[in-house]
């Protein structure tokens, strides 16, 4: 199997995850100021836990080469990402402090500790399945925006979310975690129980996705 088999295996909640509506609201600007700064306070507190994550990689990895694999996603995690939320927040008057002291929302808690407590339970390929919606869906997501026409980039107050997902530096991180979790995944056979059992942890990773932009909008309701 393959990543791309992992994704049309559940395409109906891959659909609902980068076609979301807030994505689109992203995209042409009309997303509420108030909704987009609860996620991404909510998406710093989510990132920290993401990170551990890949800490847990390099824990549960096999050899050298394991190991090597997930540090390029670590340190870019850790010096770009993360960083780009601090910034962006900053602007907006939100200090690091404060992000720090925010409560994580139930979303962000189910989705983090399933994420780890997959790893921790399973392997290393069990971890990157959990890992992968979120490491691949904002790659293809940013791609997808930045190629189509009804984009809004001037006067964007998101301009600079859609242009580092859009990025080459987060892009080739996207094709790296690819191509990892393509070898990891290549003599498990789509249709055998362990293909399954990977399909099941991508698709509920995927599920919660979509629980995260939703609760955005529903931190106003």
């Amino acid at each position: 199997m393959n990543t791309q088999q992992l994704i049309e295996a559940c395409q109906q909640e891959w659909n609902g995850y980068i076609e979301h509506d807030f994505v689109h609201q992203l995209a042409d600007g009309t997303l509420q100021h108030e909704v987009f700064l609860h996620y991404l306070k909510q998406d710093f507190l989510f990132l920290k836990q993401y990170t551990r994550a890949y800490a847990l990689a390099i824990y549960k990895a096999k050899s050298l080469s394991q190991m090597r694999n997930a540090l390029p996603s670590l340190h870019n995690l850790l010096d770009s990402e993360i960083g780009h939320h601090i910034e962006f927040c900053e602007k907006w008057g939100i200090s690091e402090q404060e992000m720090e002291a925010e409560t994580e929302d139930f979303g962000t808690v189910a989705y983090t500790r399933y994420v780890l407590d997959t790893g921790n339970a399973g392997d290393l390929v069990d971890l990157y399945a959990a890992l992968a919606p979120c490491a691949i869906g904002y790659g293809v997501i940013g791609d997808n925006l930045a190629k189509r026409d009804t984009t809004k980039l001037e006067g964007n107050p998101y301009r600079s979310w859609l242009e580092m997902y859009s990025g080459e530096e987060f892009q080739q991180g996207v094709v790296k975690c690819i191509e990892n979790l393509d070898q990891l995944i290549a003599d498990i056979p789509l249709e055998s129980a362990r293909g399954k059992e990977l399909i099941e942890v991508f698709r509920t990773a995927t599920r919660m996705e979509i629980a995260f932009w939703e609760q955005g909008y529903n931190s106003i309701r």
